[in-house]
């Protein structure tokens, strides 16, 4: 049965929205993050996720407690229900920060597109999802072209390289257990992201209090500088928005969506970076796998998120979910963002 066109079109807002916003987050945070781990040469970038981690909680805690969003309360239960998503959040939220840390844009660029075929195959195995020849072909040219941009450009750092490997398996298995894990009667998109960082938080900051990585962060410098100050805080804040975008994006589309949007955006960082970075050696076999990747990740982006189907999993509580938004935009165009963005209903 074909969908009416009205909500053909709103399911199409919808995921290109959703893509988008990821997108600009996504975008926006490398480039702040850049500044204070390496312009500003902050010494912990484990701390900086920390304060990510921290805002996160603050915001939906403010949030719930005014009733602007709604999570469940902790129960004994919780741990149970969303581990491993907590181990996973951590480990793709500090070896995301390290590598930005310790790899030039353009490297960072090209070994962040490992973790779409990651993805795929994730996918298929715990999600059993079934994609088309043209997605395939397009995810194999985003590897194809990353495999020979690295290929002609290797300045090579041993640990920069298994951090930013490992931070590509991290992503893969974040974005496919967040669809797993989001349920309306359960969790939701709000309980996930309060509830990995709450778990998570102290034991990071007691691990940075091992490794004197805390002691070294708090003795920084940089405090008294009105302009580092100012970007730490966007850092923490970007952090939240992006891990909300994240979620809102793979429930809109699908987590391999969501990791192509973040490759294009590691593409544009990357040809901002040899437009402006200055420390770019021009390489033709380098620049045409740039573009290879590219053309790629565009061509996944016009089969997939102009696609007239969603997953059988989740078709008709997407449809229910906009639908629901329309009535409400129509009669309060207030309404709280629990309205606005509804969570999908996981049938198991």
């Amino acid at each position: 049965m074909s969908l009416p066109s009205s909500q053909t079109a709103n399911l199409r807002l919808a995921r290109i929205l959703s893509a988008l916003f990821y997108g600009l987050s996504s975008f926006l945070i490398v480039l702040v993050n850049k500044t204070v781990l390496t312009t500003y040469r902050f010494p912990s970038s484990t701390c900086l996720g920390i304060g990510q981690m921290g805002i996160t909680i603050l915001v939906l805690y403010i949030g719930k407690l005014y009733s602007i969003i709604t999570f469940p309360d902790f129960d004994r239960q919780i741990p149970k229900k969303l581990f491993p998503l907590p181990l996973i959040y951590i480990g793709n939220h500090l070896t995301g920060l390290s590598s930005t840390q310790k790899l030039s844009l353009p490297m960072f660029t090209v070994l962040r597109k490992f973790s779409i075929p990651l993805t795929l195959i994730l996918e298929i195995i715990i999600l059993r999802k079934r994609y088309t020849f043209s997605v395939v072909l397009s995810v194999v040219l985003m590897v194809l072209g990353a495999f020979i941009a690295a290929s002609f450009d290797l300045s090579f750092n041993l640990e920069g390289y298994i951090i930013v490997l490992l931070n590509d398996l991290f992503t893969a298995l974040y974005g496919v257990y967040t669809k797993e894990k989001i349920d309306p009667k359960e969790l939701g998109k709000y309980g996930v992201l309060f509830y990995n960082a709450s778990f998570m938080i102290l034991p990071t900051l007691l691990f940075t209090l091992w490794t004197g990585e805390f002691w070294q962060a708090v003795s920084f410098s940089e405090w008294t500088n009105i302009y580092f100050t100012a970007q730490f805080i966007l850092s923490c804040l970007m952090g939240f928005i992006l891990l909300y975008s994240i979620v809102l994006c793979s429930y809109y589309t699908s987590a391999l969506t969501t990791n192509v949007i973040g490759a294009l955006k590691n593409v544009s960082v990357a040809y901002i970076g040899i437009i402006i970075g200055g420390d770019y050696t021009f390489s033709w076999l380098n620049f045409i796998g740039l573009n290879i990747c590219m053309s790629g990740g565009i061509s996944y982006s016009f089969f997939t998120l102009w696609s007239n189907t969603q997953p059988k999993d989740n078709k008709n509580e997407v449809m229910d979910a906009i639908s629901t938004h329309h009535r409400e935009d129509e009669k309060n165009a207030t309404c709280d963002l629990e309205q606005q963005l509804p969570i999908r209903h996981n049938d198991k």
